[in-house]
């Protein structure tokens, strides 16, 4: 039955994709391919997170080899949540890239630029998906090589840098993964995830357990821009095309962090990551350096790309504050701003890039009263910034609420001040721009003061299918709360 391979038809469909971009060679073409295969994962993914829901825990054994001789796909709440969250954001951010790409990517290379976008999105789904530690690298190299042509596509030069960039920091984070998962190996002998949650609490060897901990510690703080290893993540959301960054800053960082929940908790167990190794005395202070630091250099870049790019950091710092609670409430939290992150910061990284398609640029200082030539698009980021601040009726707010809420149970009352303190930088940093976009009078004739309008309905639509969402899930935050929730029991509760 088309039910019963539901797991593996979530791989397969943008896998057989990305040849085919390639094959049709032409751009619309190419990006209605795309546009198919997203659709058709988003399908699969609803109808996967469904099963899951009514049946539980499902375990696919690919090609009928049972683990641990064979791979395998696990399939619980939280991996569900996390492939139908990038499957929909990749569905909604491929409307958007209809006009976008073709304005920041050269022509002829538009069919290499779907190829590529459904290669990444084949890595990222199976990263989630697979339950065999190997695979987890395996997929890890699929989206990060995909990853890195994605942002060389970028028109300026600079975009060969920061892809160079991101690929050195990318494959030292991937080798010690793999070097993690090597010593994983040894201890246990084993590599499939069930299994290596079983074994490694009675492993021979201590120190082998150790220093795999040790090299996936670093490995996912690197992958998932966790502060100070975060330097690569400025540069390649401002160079990139604006369509990957929507794209990758809902998905990709929320992946990592959702393989850093699986490693820690599912694999390793809370009780030795954050009991017996301490992880939180590493994690805790980097998170919190983290939210408060790069809160307050975002306040002082006049680039939107490069401002929402720190602020990513700082949002991150927020998940991995809540995963340092090392308690049901806080995982709560940290995997509900996973959700409304992504929702969050796609939107708003989709409204600066229907602001550079008419105006050319993205430097805020010379957007005097842009309202007036672009209402939806500025009032879509006006919406969006109150999610990121935490105003309340939005994403963001339930998040925050539920971080400060475990943070004080956990008697962390000190986290949850930065957390506030933190709050007011974004009040700052958003505040300042949305100021210049409504109210300053415009002192010289700009480009989008002589007859700019705003961007296609093709880009303008996608972005308030975000902000809807957004909406509605800060009205209504139980909903993804009680997902969260779940999510967070299986996590602590271990493979089944």
């Amino acid at each position: 039955m088309i039910a019963d391979q539901l797991p593996a038809w979530q791989i397969v469909i943008p896998m057989l994709a990305a040849p085919l971009c390639v094959l049709v060679r032409n751009s619309t073409a190419a990006w209605v391919v795309a546009m198919v295969a997203n659709l058709l994962t988003l399908l699969n993914a609803w109808a996967l997170f469904v099963q899951i829901r009514a049946e539980g825990v499902i375990r696919y054994a690919l090609g009928g080899w049972a683990a641990p001789t064979g791979i395998e796909y696990y399939v619980d709440i939280a991996n569900a949540s996390v492939i139908l969250l990038v499957s929909f954001i990749s569905s909604v951010v491929m409307v958007f890239a209809f006009h976008s790409v073709r304005k920041t990517v050269l022509t002829g290379k538009h069919y290499l630029f779907y190829s590529a976008w459904m290669l990444c999105l084949t890595g990222l789904l199976g990263i989630c998906i697979t339950g065999d530690a190997f695979n987890v690298f395996v997929f890890l190299e699929i989206s990060s090589l995909s990853t890195y042509m994605l942002i060389a596509f970028g028109q300026d030069k600079r975009a060969f840098t920061a892809s160079f960039r991101y690929l050195i920091m990318g494959s030292i984070g991937a080798s010690f993964i793999l070097i993690g998962i090597g010593f994983l190996y040894a201890a246990t002998g084993t590599l499939n995830m069930v299994d290596l949650a079983q074994r490694i609490p009675d492993a021979e060897s201590k120190r082998a357990v150790l220093v795999a901990f040790s090299f996936l510690t670093i490995g996912l703080m690197i992958k998932s821009a966790v502060f100070p290893l975060h330097g690569w993540l400025a540069n390649a959301y401002q160079q990139a095309p604006l369509v990957v960054t929507a794209f990758l800053a809902g998905t990709a960082t929320k992946v990592s962090l959702y393989v850093l929940l699986r490693f820690f908790f599912s694999i390793f167990g809370p009780d030795y990551s954050f009991g017996a190794m301490l992880l939180n005395v590493v994690l805790l202070p980097a998170a919190v350096a983290g939210f408060l630091l790069m809160s307050l250099v975002a306040i002082y870049q006049t680039d939107l790309r490069r401002m929402l790019a720190y602020s990513s950091v700082a949002q991150i710092g927020y998940i991995i504050a809540a995963f340092c609670i090392a308690s049901q409430a806080g995982l709560t939290a940290g995997i509900v701003h996973i959700f409304n992150h992504a929702l969050i910061k796609s939107a708003l990284f989709m409204s600066v890039g229907c602001i550079i398609y008419q105006v050319g640029h993205a430097h805020s200082r010379s957007f005097d009263n842009l309202f007036s030539t672009m209402p939806f698009t500025v009032s879509a980021f006006i919406i969006s910034g109150l999610g990121l601040i935490g105003v309340p009726l939005t994403v963001g707010f339930v998040s925050k609420f539920s971080l400060i809420g475990a943070s004080m149970e956990k008697g962390w009352w000190l986290i949850g001040a930065m957390v506030l303190v933190s709050s007011l930088f974004a009040i700052v940093y958003i505040g300042r721009v949305v100021e210049v976009m409504l109210f300053r009078k415009s002192r010289m004739e700009t480009p989008h003061s002589v007859g700019s309008n705003e961007a296609p309905l093709m880009m303008l639509v996608p972005l308030y299918v975000l902000v809807a969402v957004s909406i509605w899930f800060g009205i209504s935050g139980s909903t993804t709360l009680d997902v969260a929730g779940q999510a967070a029991r299986a996590l602590l509760g271990g493979y089944q």
